[in-house]
């Protein structure tokens, strides 16, 4: 269940990509395409409940691998680009601004906590 949250949470980073490209391409806020942002944030809201979810205690190989810290700290990081998240929601959909600073506090977020997973995960 953990490599479906890793693999929502990758396909959800493309979307962001995608995102992001529009964004720093000097578009308007508004001319974003709202349903790629809503696909981009239903599928990490969705990897990272199942994360949650499936999160109980660290698995075996990375107990023996010196990694049990590492889920939580995947946990941690996913909150914190969450919450970075809704405040670019506020920005950009009812302010309709844009913010440069945010989206890379939220890209580095996101992206330190994915790799953090994969190596959970995968290692």
């Amino acid at each position: 269940m953990m490599t479906a949250a890793l693999i929502l949470l990758l396909i959800a980073v493309l979307f962001g990509c995608w995102l992001a490209f529009l964004h720093f391409d000097g578009r308007p806020p508004e001319a974003v395409p709202w349903a790629l942002a809503l696909m981009h944030a239903g599928l990490a809201l969705v990897g990272f409940l199942l994360l949650v979810v499936t999160f109980r205690e660290p698995a075996p190989h990375a107990v023996s691998g010196g990694m049990a810290v590492f889920g939580r700290t995947a946990i941690t990081l996913l909150t914190g680009a969450i919450a970075v998240g809704l405040g670019l929601l506020a920005r950009f959909r009812l302010r309709k601004k844009g913010a440069e600073a945010l989206v890379g506090i939220h890209a580095t977020l996101a992206i330190s906590g994915i790799v953090v997973l994969a190596v959970y995960v995968l290692g």
